[in-house]
């Protein structure tokens, strides 16, 4: 597992003995079994992004500052150059990129996604609500039996707890916009 992984759990360790909170408490509130949950918490896995968000609602902090360690500060406006989004290493899969980091208290989470055109993620589900607006590319998204073909220009808002993934058409890169609640 890479350093990146270890440093996030270590992170998340670190929140869950502030708390007081049981690795079997932690385990139950987020939907793991106690094996899975020490699994990521030793950093012997990855983390599902879906699993982030639930870590992060529990332990009351926001998802930077389990990704990055420093705490978010901007609470009007938060402006990026482009390429300079906080690259989220969850699913090799997606290559994500946070547009909104450096924003406190966020209800939403907007990412640009890349997809690479050669790989076939597996299916995954996350409570809230998502919205996809492709970029670049064609794709397919998957939400539970129903499939659509995304174009530039098109949009999807679906409820992520069906079980969903996307993937690049043609295998050509493709570049979309989610926003997530959270």
């Amino acid at each position: 597992m890479n350093e990146k992984v270890r440093d996030i759990a270590a992170r998340i360790k670190g929140l869950r003995l502030l708390l007081g909170i049981t690795e079997e408490e932690a385990a139950r509130r987020v939907g793991l079994t106690v094996l899975d949950y020490q699994k990521y918490e030793n950093g012997d896995d990855d983390f599902p992004i879906s699993i982030l968000y639930e870590i992060s609602e529990l332990f009351g902090v926001d998802l930077t500052e389990i990704l990055t360690g420093v705490s978010p500060k901007l609470h009007d406006v938060c402006y990026l150059k482009k390429g300079t989004g906080l690259k989220v290493e969850r699913y090799d899969q997606y290559d994500f990129q946070d547009l909104a980091f450096k924003y406190a208290d966020r209800k939403i989470e907007p990412l640009l996604v890349s997809l690479d055109g050669t790989k076939n993620p597996e299916l995954v589900s996350h409570q809230g609500q998502e919205f996809n607006y492709c970029l670049e590319g064609r794709i397919k998204v998957v939400i539970g039996k129903m499939e659509y073909i995304l174009k530039p220009g098109d949009s999807l808002y679906f409820n992520p707890i069906i079980p969903h993934k996307m993937l690049a058409m043609d295998e050509k890169p493709a570049k979309f916009i989610t926003v997530i609640t959270v």
